[in-house]
């Protein structure tokens, strides 16, 4: 009797099981069929974002009619050069904010929200030609908001703004420029008796091979990268903020940081104490909104489909990725890469 209850049960349970893993199997056809035929009819071009509403300058989110101006809110934060921050992203971010439910020019300005080391020379620079070429062709004010770290590429992006305040607490700076370190292994493998082997072609190719002792001067072209993304640095930021004096930002402040206080006092940016609400209601001031009547948006990916079903997915790849979370200087986006990059005990 009890093997017979036992035996209904676990029939029961596996008609079940495999009954569920059947009606999924059967809806993956589906939902790619669906998401072709989403991805292809109409001629609207294909979205990356959708739009989200967040908390205006009292602190409140209202859905309003589709002709009230719009505040872009632009999140610059973490690792520039990152999965969720590079410069594609924000390029399309901008691009998006253009279309749809915000077309017929409601963005009438841009805030940046910012806390972030720095990154990539590339994605530094790339998003802060977007913001300031979008600024430009726009007529739309930016300003930016540092909320805990603007440094070295984070202050690159933030020279695309108009204004830049900041909470006290916040540390702002590190205008300089760092590559990965170079380490060399012959003594080591001369200790071991072990030999190696570079096969080459074209003067310089070998340059820093870590397995055999550099000749003097290798790495001049190498500081000589690293000295033009200087200067260049050095120019956007000072041609965008006139109070911060070039000669002293080069030869005293260096690639230090600095309390907001003392940043605001040296000229990196326009104040400190400040929190979002008193910055958001600073840039509405600029664009003459003096009541509630206008959006903050976000706007956030809605590539989930993409996700779902690509080549890493474990729905198609069968394979669990494990992640070790690394900090900012061992992270795999930034290797092999000149960064704008606070990177303290470097």
């Amino acid at each position: 009797m009890r093997d017979s209850i036992l035996y209904v049960s676990l029939r029961s349970f596996f008609i079940t099981l495999f009954g569920v893993i059947g009606f999924v199997i059967g809806l993956i056809p589906a939902i790619i069929i669906f998401g072709a035929l989403i991805s292809t009819s109409g001629n609207e071009p294909e979205s990356n974002y959708s739009v989200k509403i967040v908390p205006n300058a009292d602190g409140v989110r209202k859905k309003m009619s589709k002709d009230a101006p719009v505040i872009l809110k632009l999140n610059i934060v973490g690792l520039i050069g990152g999965e969720n921050l590079s410069m594609s992203n924000i390029r399309q971010m901008l691009v998006e904010s253009r279309e749809d439910t915000l077309k017929n020019n409601r963005v009438k300005a841009v805030l940046l929200n910012i806390q972030s080391p720095g990154g990539t020379v590339v994605d530094a620079d790339g998003i802060y030609r977007a913001i300031k070429a979008y600024k430009e062709q726009y007529k739309a004010p930016v300003y930016a908001f540092v909320d805990g770290m603007c440094a070295s590429g984070g202050m690159y992006v933030a020279s695309a703004a108009d204004k830049i305040y900041a909470t006290d607490v916040s540390l702002i700076g590190s205008i300089g420029v760092i590559a990965p370190s170079f380490l060399n292994f012959s003594s080591l493998l001369d200790k071991f008796g072990v030999k190696s082997l570079t096969l080459y072609a074209g003067k310089g190719k070998d340059e820093m091979n870590p397995l055999r002792p550099w000749t003097p001067g290798e790495q001049d072209n190498f500081q000589k990268i690293i000295n033009d993304y200087y200067e260049q640095f050095v120019n956007i930021v000072t041609s965008s903020r006139p109070a911060l004096d070039r000669k002293k930002l080069v030869d005293t402040y260096g690639a230090n940081v600095f309390q907001a206080k003392t940043a605001a006092d040296l000229g990196y940016i326009d104040g400190s104490g400040m929190n979002y609400r008193d910055t958001l209601k600073l840039l509405l001031k600029k664009i003459g909104i003096e009541d509630d009547y206008y959006q903050v948006v976000e706007l956030e990916s809605t590539n989930w489909f993409t996700a779902l079903f690509s080549s890493e997915s474990v729905l198609f790849s069968g394979k669990v990725k494990h992640q070790v979370q690394l900090t900012p200087e061992l992270d795999p986006a930034l290797l092999n890469k000149y960064l704008y990059l606070y990177q303290p005990g470097l």
